[in-house]
């Protein structure tokens, strides 16, 4: 067990965190999950474009338009029917093992754009790191930012835990 830590200590040592994060160092949002799986099979579940219904509670339709790939962009509807808020896949990359997002339509921020990655830690152990960003939070009645914050975290915690539930069977 402590030679496990250690080399989880080394790889992020190696890897670094500003290097996992680096498709935006200046994330408003980022968590980490380890997985008890290996990065090939939380990539193979995270892969999947057109199942975010299957891994968050939030969404429960999804409709694609166009490539279900990068080009792409998706509809997902909340599950009252009445939240929709749209998506356009911005980068998707096999080999690297990342995909990001961006959040066009439906939510009170401007400019927001997710980011999954799978780092490979070795002995059947991955890591997902998850950044969130966004330009401008636009005041309404609903929430305020503090709160718009906290609903992307518990999103992508959520999502997280299902990867590697999946992952892990």
């Amino acid at each position: 067990m402590k030679r496990l830590k250690n080399v989880m200590v080394i790889a992020i040592a190696l890897f670094g965190f500003n290097q996992m994060n680096a498709q935006n160092p200046d994330a408003k949002i980022t968590n980490t999950l380890v997985v008890e799986a290996s990065a090939d099979d939380v990539w193979e579940v995270l892969r999947e474009l057109d199942n975010i219904d299957e891994l968050s509670s939030l969404v429960s339709k999804v409709q694609y338009t166009g490539d279900k790939a990068a080009g792409g962009t998706r509809v997902c509807t909340s599950p009252d029917g009445q939240g929709k808020f749209k998506e356009s896949i911005l980068a998707f990359d096999d080999a690297g093992r990342t995909y990001t997002y961006a959040v066009v339509e439906g939510i009170p921020a401007s400019g927001v754009v997710n980011n999954f990655k799978v780092v490979d830690l070795g002995y059947k152990k991955s890591m997902i790191v998850w950044t969130s960003t966004y330009e401008k939070f636009m005041k309404n009645p609903q929430m305020n930012e503090e709160q718009f914050n906290g609903f992307l975290n518990m999103a992508s915690k959520e999502m997280m835990g299902n990867v590697a539930k999946m992952a892990s069977k």
